[in-house]
């Protein structure tokens, strides 16, 4: 899902309200929900762009980290089918 908005946009939203706009006219003004808004104060609240960036960090390393493994099975799997040779091909476990 593409967000329609940056972490580092949904923080300067929020503090316009520190400037004294209400809730209601902030939403207006970035055409967002209320519950958007509140969903990014829950989020985002006092937060600063570089604890966002930090936080985004790990994230991104651990779905690298994920993937890794399941590459590892791909080519494992691909080592062992001969090229050329189908896996219908193999002989079947047992008959000799």
């Amino acid at each position: 899902m593409k967000k329609r908005f940056s972490d580092e946009q949904n923080i300067s939203t929020l503090r316009e309200i520190e400037a004294g706009v209400s809730a209601r006219e902030l939403c207006r003004k970035h055409a967002i929900s209320n519950a958007t808004f509140y969903t990014w104060r829950k989020k985002y609240g006092g937060m600063e762009v570089p604890e966002v960036k930090r936080l985004k960090s790990p994230e991104e390393e651990n779905a690298r980290r994920r993937k890794l493994p399941a590459e590892a099975m791909l080519d494992r799997e691909a080592l062992q089918v001969a090229p050329g040779e189908s896996t219908d091909d193999r002989p079947e476990a047992g008959s000799r």
